[in-house]
């Protein structure tokens, strides 16, 4: 049975893919989503942070961007997008634990990344879920 890590190792794979120019793999989530066993509730939540990370791509890579001052966004490894957009998309638009996301971000990168992968992964997602913390306090104090 798929668990929620096994469901975003699959989007991580399908953001790879895009982001390597497979733009049609929309086309092909279902099948891959079956291919690794991803199905029912954990399929719906693949499609879910799939779709979502595609919809907000704009937004996701600016928010990226400012947090890598020392880096062009055009060098990052496709595999450290994948879970960086995945990451990101989490944070800012889904209602979960940031640091369980955060937590499963740097585990994937331990597999499928560099053994530099874990470390920036971690540094630009903290960054992204401090921001994120900051506007919200922000919000409240002006309500």
């Amino acid at each position: 049975m798929a668990t929620r890590r096994h469901a975003r190792e699959a989007v991580v794979a399908l953001l790879y893919a895009y982001d390597l120019g497979n733009e049609d793999i929309n086309d092909f989530t279902d099948q891959i989503l079956e291919e690794r066993k991803i199905r029912n509730k954990q399929k719906d939540f693949a499609l879910n942070l799939f779709n979502g990370v595609l919809s907000n791509l704009i937004t996701l890579d600016r928010a990226i961007s400012t947090q890598i001052k020392e880096w062009d966004y055009d060098r990052i490894g496709s595999i450290e997008k994948a879970l960086l957009r995945l990451g990101s998309f989490e944070i800012l638009f889904e209602k979960v634990d940031k640091a369980v996301v955060i937590n499963e971000a740097i585990e994937i990168s331990k597999d499928f990344g560099d053994e530099k992968s874990p470390k920036f992964i971690n540094g630009v997602l903290d960054n992204i879920k401090f921001v994120e913390e900051v506007e919200d306090e922000v919000k409240k104090s002006d309500d």
